[in-house]
């Protein structure tokens, strides 16, 4: 594992998408932080952390993806990644959060943010941050918060999770390479958070409604049945769970 470790930064997707554009850097590389101040999550959310009691990194992953429209397989073997590194922890409930999130019961205890850039010679670079909550216990103003340690009553290892995570990543990609994404959209799915449940949601204009989660489609849209039956299609933006 190429493994660059830092004490505090900004972002480690920023410091990684910094050093991508100025130099080769190996596939797979990872840049780890014990804290780092602007921590980012999906539409541009923020994500607390106390120094060197968390997962911080961010990994750089090339080489995997070749096409715009295969862009979600790769959001789908992250988290299922992620999801294996955890699963031996018997963490209650434990499942995927459509579209990055990564849950124990109704506890946030994780989040992915994938940012793709697309190459001059037609390839997609990607650069993979992955924040989990591990031995952090404070989670003030946080309602839906939670760590592993909170959980299991116990501290975790940050260095042997980190190496367990780095090994799924690699074998969960490679899936990708072999073009077998159908086997992680089948475990995707059986470890989706609420499916086949009813769920409130709320759209973009604040209207709330009823629904069941079909799936998640190739796109990365959450297909849902609505009250009437009709299907639904709703990108990241226009939808959230009211759980």
């Amino acid at each position: 594992m190429n493994l660059i470790k830092l004490d505090a930064i900004d972002s480690t997707n920023d410091f990684l998408k910094d050093m991508s554009r100025n130099q080769i850097l190996e596939n797979f590389t990872v840049v780890t932080a014990k804290t780092q101040t602007k921590g980012k999550g999906q539409m541009g959310s923020t994500w607390e952390t106390e120094s060197g009691k968390n997962l911080i990194m961010s990994i750089l992953v090339k080489d995997v993806i070749t096409e715009i429209d295969s862009i979600f397989h790769l959001n789908v073997a992250i988290a299922l990644a992620v999801y294996q590194t955890l699963e031996p922890l018997n963490l209650p409930k434990l499942s995927i959060k459509w579209p990055n999130d990564i849950m124990a019961e109704n506890k946030k205890i994780g989040g992915i943010l994938i940012e793709n850039s697309f190459k001059s010679d037609n390839t997609i670079e990607s650069i993979i941050g992955i924040g989990l909550n591990v031995n952090q216990t404070n989670f003030e103003n946080l309602p839906k918060a939670y760590s592993l340690s909170a959980f299991l009553k116990k501290e975790v290892d940050l260095n042997d999770l980190l190496e367990r995570l780095f090994f799924e990543i690699k074998k969960h990609c490679s899936f990708l390479v072999a073009n077998q994404q159908n086997v992680l959209w089948n475990k995707y799915h059986q470890n989706l958070f609420k499916i086949n449940t009813p769920i409130a949601f709320e759209d973009s204009n604040k209207n709330q409604f009823m629904g069941i989660i079909q799936k998640v489609n190739y796109e990365g849209k959450l297909e849902v049945v609505l009250e009437d039956d009709a299907v639904k299609s709703f990108g990241v933006k226009e939808i959230q769970m009211l759980y």
